[in-house]
């Protein structure tokens, strides 16, 4: 064995250490080692191919490791205890299994004895992986396509689990479900056991066309974690009535490029191209002919990645978020689990002073010691094994400077923060200039009441009537009317809404909208819940209660089928916008439209329409760009000229979205002031605009895989309370990439939900009035409501 000094490095221009090769190791290693271990502050490797090399990481690095012989055969496989008092270390070969406890043999070595472990099992063939037990009672050995179930204490084989087509890679157990096994193998597909009875409880397809290497379970979100040769991830479910439903799916490689992008980006709009790291150099402007690795997921662990923030204010932020490290042979990945976002990338060769530049194992710490992660890592073409001092902090900042800088000096927020500018877009009303009424309005004309003056009804001047000589006495026995069916705000029956209620899940009631089969374009209640408007592609807007007992109005008049229909704040208007060009301002009073915006104005369909700035404007999206209107309503009618109408719309200001042919969704808050409006294109970006400002603040390219076709933000209600900031929070969803969940003071997507089926069908979200719940279509003619914990439910009509 020989020991090199200690040696930094740093990674192009960089002023601060990211990396540092703590101990380097050079010795034969055995052809078929397939599992180093790392521990809280232990690593064990193979040495001269038979002896088992134990390095405390917490003592001195000149100090020498433990050594101890046991094996007489290369040893393959290797795995720390789940407890840390005592800690007990399992290595395995071809010829036998052997468990060790460290503070035994460090107190033999320190009496002159020589240590032994405890053989458990032997002549078992060729060992890939091992682990133990939650309780260190079992040990799980895979050896060829079989696992065998071990004592820890003596030689004794508990259970054989056979079933495997091919060679185990790995095995896990799950803490939470007794006796729950879970293993991944070559032949592509997973599978979970009952290792107390040796049953087969569930096994999966086949995943891909390569072999999966590595496992993961995480408590906490109760999902499995698997990766391949090829560098793709599977997220699976453990939750009893998912049935192990496929979540999520990353492929590292487009999310490494992703990554790139964003940087260089973010460094080209900050004007430091010149300054950018070698990092982006060498990725984003690869020369040709240049070989692109493979990136083969040889480790995944979890990362402790609050020591970012030990030093910050937004410790609580990163708690409750899941982040998980990825062993390749290029370098460690850095994967956010909420959204499935890279957030950092270490490259082995871009650091000129690690000696290894490609690895063929990897082993992590699962804690970090004072900000800093170790990692043990093999050559690919050498006998060498390298310990990696990484720190986390250092190298998510290094990375994600630039990123964190672009965009964000002045943080955005749906609550309106400040007044309106003097040359704001929103300063113009056509209420604060329509003329006031006169003070007769209302009273009785003496004109109409000559017979001279052509009505449907003449009324007598009253020269010939009787003087009246009864004094006016109060009729106090009149029967009390109804409600006018046109009224709309009544008293609730709940006051305020139930704040930790669970979602709803049985099927109450349900109401054909036609005769005949038709398409619902869209849907939208009352801010009182009290009604339901459907936009439908009969060329109808229907009107119902919110138990769907009652048909409350029905409004025709559209040429095209109905694209949107949105309510007003004191739910007395709704207006709709339909492929025919047109949009509508309807009354819920009557049946005819009070405002009509004909075809001369759009030179497309509208696509979506709504209130906004708490009925002040109506916001329509057309094309590429969208409108603000300014507008009177006024549904009384003239009889002679009813054509007529006597409200007024006005433009007042055109905003178009760059880099795109058409906005395919649109989103504002009515309900309070705001100014800011979403918008999303065909150009897979979305736009953030601030129409106090007029102009564009923000642009996050490439969202989704495809188009958005929904937007959707946390607007709230007037019947619960939430905290100010998470109005800021937002959605986004495309076919076939999930539904992302967005923080519009930062611009990141904060959490992805998938897992529900939206592979060919533009399938709708919504989000509860608390904010804790969101709900979503899908292919399969499931509801999916998700918690945003990432908690996903599916629930059957």
């Amino acid at each position: 064995m020989e020991s090199e000094g200690d040696s930094c490095s740093w990674a192009g221009s960089e002023d601060h250490e990211v990396v540092c090769e703590k101990r380097l190791f050079k010795s034969r290693l055995p052809e078929c080692l397939a599992q180093v271990a790392c521990s809280h502050q232990h690593c064990a490797f193979p040495l001269n191919r038979n002896e088992l090399c134990v390095w405390n990481t917490a003592g001195s690095p000149a100090a020498q490791p433990l050594r101890l012989l046991g094996h007489q055969h290369s040893i393959s496989a290797l795995s720390f205890g789940s407890k840390i008092n005592p800690l007990l270390v399992c290595s395995a070969s071809r010829e036998r299994v052997v468990v060790w406890n460290l503070d035994e043999c460090t107190q033999k070595l320190k009496e002159g004895l020589t240590p032994q472990g405890i053989i458990i099992g032997t002549l078992l063939r060729l060992v890939l992986h091992v682990r133990f037990s939650p309780d260190d009672q079992q040990v799980a050995v895979c050896a060829g396509s079989r696992i065998y179930m071990l004592s820890a204490k003596n030689e004794a084989i508990l259970v054989e689990l056979n079933g495997h087509l091919a060679p185990v890679t790995a095995a896990e157990f799950c803490t939470w479900e007794k006796n729950m096994l879970i293993s991944v193998s070559e032949d592509r597909s997973f599978k979970v056991w009952d290792y107390s009875t040796g049953l087969l409880m569930y096994q999966s397809g086949v995943l891909t066309g390569f072999p999966l290497l590595s496992l993961l379970i995480d408590e906490e979100k109760r999902q499995i974690i698997t990766g391949c040769a090829e560098g793709q991830l599977w997220i699976f479910s453990l939750i009893s009535d998912h049935n192990y439903r496929c979540v999520a799916r990353i492929d590292l490689k487009k999310e490494q490029e992703k990554f790139y992008n964003k940087i260089w980006k973010s460094e080209e709009e900050l004007g430091e191209r010149q300054n950018a790291s070698e990092l982006c150099k060498t990725n984003s402007m690869k020369p040709k002919g240049s070989v692109e690795t493979s990136l083969p997921v040889l480790l995944i662990e979890h990362c402790d990645y609050s020591v970012c923030f030990h030093n910050g204010g937004n410790m609580s932020c990163a708690l409750n978020r899941s982040y998980f490290w990825i062993g390749t042979s290029a370098g460690l990945l850095l994967i956010n689990l909420a959204n499935l976002e890279l957030e950092a990338f270490l490259c082995y060769k871009d650091y000129s002073g690690l000696s290894i530049r490609f690895a063929r194992l990897c082993s992590l710490m699962k804690k970090a010691v004072n900000g800093k992660v170790l990692c043990l890592i093999t050559s690919i073409f050498e006998d060498m094994i390298a310990v990696l001092e990484v720190n986390l902090a250092l190298l998510v900042t290094s990375q994600q400077s630039g990123i964190l800088k672009s965009g964000n000096e002045e943080s955005l927020s749906v609550i309106a923060r400040c007044p309106l500018l003097p040359r704001s877009p929103l300063c113009t009303n056509l209420n604060k200039n329509k003329k006031h009424p006169s003070k007769t309005h209302g009273v009785k004309s003496t004109v109409k009441d000559q017979p001279l003056v052509f009505h449907n009804k003449i009324r007598s001047s009253g020269y010939t009537a009787a003087p009246q000589m009864t004094m006016f006495s109060p009729n106090t026995n009149l029967k009390k009317n109804n409600v006018s069916k046109c009224k709309t705000s009544f008293k609730c029956a709940n006051q305020e809404y139930p704040v930790e209620s669970s979602p709803p899940i049985y099927h109450e009631a349900e109401i054909s909208v036609s005769c005949k089969p038709t398409r619902i374009c869209c849907i939208q209640y009352s801010g009182d819940g009290n009604y339901l408007a459907c936009g439908l592609a009969n060329k109808t807007v229907l009107i119902f209660n919110s138990d769907l007992t009652n048909t409350h109005h029905v409004f025709g008049g559209h040429d095209g089928a109905v694209n949107s229909v949105g309510w007003s704040h004191d739910k007395k208007w709704i207006v709709s916008a339909s492929d025919d060009r047109t949009v509508r301002v309807w009354s819920v009073c009557k049946n005819e439209p009070a405002l009509i915006l004909g075809k001369e104005m759009f030179h497309r369909a509208v696509g979506f329409a709504q209130f906004y700035f708490m009925d002040t404007f109506i916001l329509l999206c057309c094309g590429a760009e969208f409108h603000l209107l300014s507008f009177h309503l006024d549904a009384t009618k003239d009889d002679l000229r009813r054509y007529k109408q006597k409200s007024i719309c006005r433009l007042v200001q055109k905003f178009p979205m760059a880099s795109t042919t058409e906005i395919t969704s649109l989103s504002a808050v009515n309900d309070f002031y705001s100014y800011i409006v979403l918008t999303a294109g065909s150009n897979r970006a979305l736009e953030v605009f601030d129409l106090n400002a007029g102009c564009s603040t923000a642009v996050i390219p490439e969202v989704h895989t495809r188009a958005v076709h929904q937007i959707c933000q946390n607007k709230g209600s007037a019947f619960s309370t939430q905290k100010p900031e998470a109005y800021n929070l937002f959605m986004t969803t495309a076919v076939g990439d999930g539904i992302k969940l967005w923080d519009l003071r930062t611009l990141k997507c904060e959490r992805r939900f998938e897992g529900h089926g939206s592979r060919s069908y533009p399938c709708g979200i919504a989000v509860s009035p608390c904010g804790k719940f969101i709900a979503s279509g899908s292919d399969d003619k499931c509801l999916a409501t998700a918690t945003l914990d990432g908690i996903l439910r599916l629930f059957l009509p």
